[in-house]
Parts: structure tokens; sequence; C-alpha cells
């Protein structure tokens, strides 16, 4: 498998659009830079660090399963 082909997609748009939350409002409150949280609701990421995912969980009060699903 190339390693730029995974199937693993983030629902962070969809999870912000639910609560009325911006990125800048989530950065805020993760401490985790627009910029990043931006390549991860755009599905590019690579990786994602269990402390991020942990911050964005925390601050949209959900579960990994709730951001991160296979597509």
């Amino acid at each position: 498998m190339p390693a730029d082909d995974h199937r693993v997609i983030t629902r962070l748009e969809a999870l912000l659009d639910e609560r009325g939350m911006t990125l800048a409002a989530l950065a805020d409150a993760t401490g985790v830079t627009v910029v990043n949280l931006s390549v991860l609701k755009n599905n590019r990421a690579k990786a994602i660090r269990f402390s991020t995912l942990t911050a964005i969980c925390d601050a949209l009060a959900c579960e990994p399963g709730d951001v991160l699903v296979l597509g």
C-alpha cells in the first residue's frame, strides 16, 4: 500500500458545524494551531498525536471514533 493511500478520514468539519464552533475556537480550546487543525479537517494529515486527538475530543465532548472514521 502506498504511503499516502489510507482510508481514515476526519469528521472534524461536521462536528464543528454540529456544535456551532469555528476552527479558531477549537484551536483556542485545544492549544492546537489553526493550521494543524485545518490539515486534519481537510484530510491532509498523515498522522495525529494521541494528545491532539484527546484535546479535540475533550473540546468537542466526543469520542475518538466520532472524529476519525474509515472512508
